[in-house]
C-alpha cells in the first residue's frame, strides 16, 4: 500500500471521530484545551487498535478465502464508505448535550462506537501485503489530530461540517476499495 493511500485511509478512518467531535466541541461551548488533548487521545488510541484487533481476525480467516480477498477487501470497505455517506446524508446527530459531562467511560464508548469501521477496515487489509503496525499507528494519529481539532473548532463549525467530512471520508473509502479491486483483477 502506497504512503498516499495510508494516509488517505488514516485520514478517512478518523472522519467519524471527526464529526463526533465537531458535535462535542459545539455543545461545549469553549472547550478547554485539556478536553480537546484528552478526546483525541482517546479516540486515537482506540482507532489505532481497532484495526489491529480487524486484522487478526482476518488473517485467521485468510487462508480459506485467499481467492477471493480483493473482492471481500471491496466489499468491506465498500459498505464502510456507504454507511459512512448513509450518516452523513442521515444527519444521524448524537444528543451530544446530554453526553457533555459524561464521564470517561462515555467518551470510551463513544471511541469505540466510532471506530467499527476501523475494525472492519482492519479485517480487509489482512488479505493485503500491508505493514497493519504503520497503518495502525497512522490512523492513530490521524484520530488524535482529527478529534482533537474537531474538539476545539467545534463551535465555529458545528455539527453540519462533520457529517460532510464523513460523507467524503466514506466516498474515499469506496474509492479505496475499488482500487484495491481494480489493481488484482488487472493483475490476473
Amino acid at each position: 500500500m502506497s504512503i498516499m493511500a495510508i494516509i488517505l485511509l488514516s485520514i478517512s478512518m478518523s472522519m467519524d471521530a471527526f464529526a463526533v467531535s465537531v458535535g462535542r466541541g459545539a455543545a461545549l461551548g469553549r472547550p478547554p484545551f485539556r478536553e480537546a488533548l484528552r478526546t483525541g487521545i482517546v479516540f486515537g488510541v482506540v482507532e489505532a487498535i481497532t484495526p489491529l484487533i480487524g486484522w487478526a481476525a482476518g488473517v485467521a480467516a485468510a487462508a480459506y478465502i485467499s481467492t477471493i480477498d480483493h473482492w471481500v477487501a471491496f466489499v468491506l470497505l465498500g459498505a464502510v464508505g456507504l454507511n459512512m455517506i448513509y450518516s452523513a446524508l442521515k444527519g444521524d446527530e448524537q444528543d451530544e448535550q446530554s453526553s457533555v459531562n459524561a464521564s470517561f467511560l462515555v467518551l470510551v464508548a463513544t471511541a469505540i462506537g466510532t471506530s467499527l469501521d476501523a475494525m472492519a477496515v482492519g479485517v480487509s487489509l489482512a488479505f493485503l501485503d500491508v505493514n497493519i503496525a504503520v497503518i495502525a499507528l497512522g490512523i492513530g494519529l490521524a484520530t488524535f489530530i482529527f478529534a482533537s481539532g474537531g474538539i476545539m473548532v467545534g463551535r465555529l463549525l458545528g455539527e453540519r461540517f462533520g457529517r460532510y467530512a464523513e460523507g467524503i471520508a466514506g466516498i474515499v473509502l469506496i474509492g479505496l476499495g475499488s482500487s484495491i479491486l481494480y489493481e488484482h483483477l488487472m493483475a490476473a
